[in-house]
């Protein structure tokens, strides 16, 4: 999985994201090692003061974890926390506008539902 550096966003910010989306997947689990500062700097040809900003961002969300000598490492119970910011984001993102609009269309909580649950049920199908 390789981070996505065309996006608009800071490099330091996409390094970040890419990190938090391979400890969603699973590819770094709970207690490994990450890549260090220079191997991400170096397979990604970005300045490693830009890495070290993107990797000190989950540093500071207790996501990942300093050892001294060792490099940095997946903090216990980091996927957790990270599948839970994202799902308030999601709230706050998505649900909230949603409910917003459809009490704006006078759609309510059963006619929802049932939208919602033809949306899963056409993403099954594909």
């Amino acid at each position: 999985m390789k981070p996505t550096f065309n996006t608009g966003k800071p490099l330091f910010q996409s390094i970040a994201e890419w990190l938090e989306a391979a400890i969603l997947s699973g590819i770094f689990k709970e207690g490994e090692q990450v890549p260090s500062i220079t191997e991400i700097s170096m397979q990604y040809n970005i300045n490693p003061a830009t890495a070290l900003k993107g990797v000190n961002m989950l540093v500071d969300l207790n996501l990942l974890n300093k050892r001294r000598g060792l490099g940095m490492f997946v903090s216990e119970g980091a996927r957790d926390k990270l599948m839970q910011n994202r799902r308030e984001k999601f709230f706050s993102d998505y649900i909230e506008p949603l409910i917003q609009e459809a009490v704006r269309l006078q759609i309510n909580d059963e006619d929802l539902k049932t939208m919602i649950e033809r949306g899963y049920e056409n993403d099954d199908a594909n």
